[in-house]
């Protein structure tokens, strides 16, 4: 029962951890698993449409990507049998629901984390001057025209807003929604809701981007790569690029992924991790996959390959620092979670999982104290599985 109630409130505890896509796998029920086991992901295919009659048979290059489960965290407790006596009502106030919280918001954080090389999107407000501001309604619009332009999955898109943007942010639109029942719900709870295609939240795992140094870079030869990212080489660069920085390549627009056709905007790409000044090589994603011949191509990512010369540039200004809110489909990341191999000849143990989320509970009495000692578990890994289904919407400090 205890356990029950406890992966409950670790998933009910945390915003960012509802809102993305969460898989318990149940092969491990027997014997448990253990770091670094792997689950196979199969990613959505793509093809190109024929015109005519004539068949044209195409390949069905399926594509997989490992999520490894990488991590093991919990919290310890130890109490009295006389604590222990307590009702679950009581225990679960007391002692359950801060051990949620903490873990969940440890499990959230690291997960946001990864968004850093994890997302490759970015529609921002500014001001006359070009500095940023505040988004506004216009800007996680154009935040769901990317999600749109990328074939991201309209259903149950989300938006989770670092504290005080979602603060800013709801006193300037709480008037603009309707119906009127949603405007109420917003003035008494100070959230959002919905609005705007999104569901809304706020989480304070929401991380503090800060943009390199990177002042110029220009491509060095002409390159095309798979869609799973690629390095891209250039001559040597001038700053630095941190993870998670957006770039954009002169020349080179994105296609529409389900038509293949130019959307008229650069298409960005996020650095997917740190590169020093005079680097010649820059990781990004995704791989650049032009048309050939004029003929659209599965999995097709942009309008053309850059020219050898092509200037690569910011999206924000170098040294910029803000507040990396994003909008999402669930799809955009996955966190798995498995079952922990249960020990023989323990006082208590249980195994629970609910709603994508495992947790083991194990109890052993100490002699000496006179306590109770309990741990609980979770073993879990997680991959940000599309990167283009996730725009950021940045924010001023």
């Amino acid at each position: 029962m205890i356990t029950r109630l406890a992966v409950k409130l670790f998933k009910n505890s945390n915003s960012f951890i509802q809102a993305i896509d969460t898989q318990y796998d149940s092969s491990f029920a027997i014997e448990g698993a253990k770091i670094g086991q792997t689950l196979r992901i199969r990613l959505p295919n793509d093809y190109t449409v024929r015109v005519g009659t004539a068949a044209q048979v195409q390949s069905t290059a399926e594509q997989f990507t490992t999520l490894n489960l990488q991590t093991q965290v919990g919290v310890d407790v130890a109490f009295s049998t006389a604590e222990r006596s307590l009702s679950l009502d009581d225990y679960g106030e007391r002692i359950l629901m801060p051990e949620m919280n903490d873990l969940a918001g440890y499990i959230a954080s690291d997960v946001m984390a990864g968004s850093e090389g994890g997302i490759c999107n970015m529609t921002y407000n500014a001001n006359g001057a070009g500095a940023l501001i505040t988004p506004n309604q216009f800007t996680y619009l154009q935040g769901q025209a990317q999600l749109n332009e990328n074939s991201a999955p309209t259903a149950r898109r989300k938006v989770v807003n670092d504290p005080w943007t979602d603060a800013r942010v709801v006193g300037t639109l709480t008037g603009l929604f309707n119906p009127a029942t949603k405007i109420s719900e917003q003035y008494s709870s100070g959230m959002m809701k919905n609005a705007l295609g999104f569901d809304w939240m706020y989480d304070q795992t929401v991380i503090k981007h800060t943009v390199g140094t990177f002042t110029a870079g220009t491509v060095n030869g002409v390159q095309t790569s798979g869609p799973g990212g690629m390095n891209l080489v250039v001559n040597a660069i001038t700053g630095t690029l941190n993870a998670g920085d957006i770039i954009t390549i002169q020349g080179v627009n994105a296609v529409n992924r389900v038509t293949k056709q130019t959307t008229g905007m650069s298409r960005q790409f996020v650095v997917t991790a740190p590169v020093a000044s005079g680097a010649t090589v820059i990781p990004i994603y995704p791989g650049i996959v032009p048309p050939i011949g004029g003929n659209a191509q599965q999995y097709q990512t942009v309008t053309a390959s850059p020219a050898n010369g092509a200037t690569i540039s910011l999206v924000l200004p170098a040294g910029t620092t803000y507040r990396k809110n994003i909008a999402f489909a669930p799809e955009l990341v996955t966190l798995a979670t498995a079952d922990l191999e249960v020990p023989r000849n323990l006082q208590e143990s249980a195994r629970e999982s609910y709603d994508g989320i495992s947790i083991r509970m194990l109890t052993q009495y100490n002699i000496g104290t006179d306590q109770l000692i309990t741990r609980l578990d979770v073993i879990y890994g997680y991959l940000y599985i599309r990167p283009e289904w996730g725009t950021i919407i940045p924010d001023i400090l």
